[in-house]
């Protein structure tokens, strides 16, 4: 008969793995949290998660691409790149917070990262490249005259995006609300004021 260690160990998978270090490091914050911590969440031995994964810092790499490659995946399909630029725009909203929903602790974790390391400035240089796609529909849509011209586009961004991430300090599944509540709740209430 398995000791009861390595029948759990069995239990995780990469993704499992994965899940559960997300988990602590939005707990403790990445750079506080020790590869015994993340056995101790697992139930292994520190040696175990090591063939799951070289490293902390693999964790953290894998974590910031399942939020990061939502964002791009989105911004590549054809609903974010072609047509009015205000229609693009309006959806790259609506879009990301399905995939904040979706991906929750991911982005909350994305949101979170300072630039310690390589892998965090990786993923800091993504997300500054996804801010620059948003602030290009933004500045198209106002001199297509699709929105008011006397906003700031990148101020306009930053607002507008900063809305939609603070759902990862306050949203809770369980109480009902939806990605597309949200996404509707967030349109109305900034688009309004947006439009010509």
């Amino acid at each position: 008969m398995a000791s009861p260690t390595r029948q759990r160990r069995r239990g995780h998978d990469p993704e499992s793995v994965l899940s559960i270090a997300v988990g602590v490091f939005n707990e403790r914050g990445y750079d506080g949290t020790s590869m015994e911590d993340l056995a101790r969440a697992l139930g292994v031995t520190k040696s175990a998660i090591y063939y799951h994964v070289p490293g902390k810092e693999q964790l953290l790499a894998r974590a910031l691409d399942r939020a990061l490659d939502g964002l791009f995946a989105m911004v590549a399909d054809p609903r974010a790149t072609t047509g009015p630029a205000l229609e693009r725009l309006e959806w790259v909203v609506r879009q990301s917070v399905a995939i904040l929903v979706d991906r929750l602790p991911y982005v909350t974790l994305l949101l979170r990262v300072r630039g310690n390391s390589r892998t965090e400035q990786a993923a800091l240089g993504r997300r500054r490249e996804f801010d620059r796609f948003v602030s290009h529909l933004v500045k198209e849509a106002a001199s297509d005259g699709q929105i008011r011209p006397d906003l700031d586009p990148a101020l306009v961004t930053r607002l507008l995006f900063g809305t939609v991430n603070s759902i990862t300090e306050w949203y809770q599944p369980t109480r009902g609300t939806t990605a597309d509540d949200l996404a509707t709740a967030i349109l109305r209430m900034t688009f309004d004021g947006l439009r010509v």
